[in-house]
């Protein structure tokens, strides 16, 4: 067996397993001077800990309307539009959809024309984010 050089010990390698054993056990910072410690946000900044942001979801909507909206449009695609109703379900057969999305726009009227995805969700009834200004 080969043995190459390292840039320390075990000895060392067991000071360094004991300064961070603390860390690792506690979850937190254990640093024994507070200055070292990263400032926590301001008053008016969000809370950036880990684990403190949810999915990422736009006003108007939940994250169901979120991932109806998602299913609908990786199923349809963007090269189908514009589109009526037919050439829609089409597209749905092509790719496989679940029947219930198949379901839901086959419900869809037969002489309106659709330019994109936000025009079918809204046709649909899916709930869709509401303008910023």
């Amino acid at each position: 067996m080969e043995q190459g050089s390292s840039k320390h010990g075990p000895v060392h390698d067991e000071s360094l397993k004991h300064e961070t054993q603390g860390l690792v056990r506690a979850g937190r910072s254990t640093r024994a001077q507070e200055w070292r410690d990263p400032e926590p946000p301001g008053e008016d900044q969000p809370d950036v800990s880990a684990g403190s942001r949810g999915p990422g979801v736009p006003p108007g909507m939940t994250p169901r309307d979120v991932a109806d909206r998602s299913a609908l449009a990786s199923n349809l695609g963007h090269t189908v539009y514009p589109a009526d109703r037919d050439a829609l379900l089409s597209r749905l057969a092509e790719n496989n959809a679940p029947s219930q999305l198949v379901d839901r726009v086959a419900t869809l009227p037969a002489d309106e024309t659709y330019q994109n995805v936000q025009e079918v969700a809204v046709a649909l009834g899916l709930a869709v984010e509401s303008k910023r200004f």
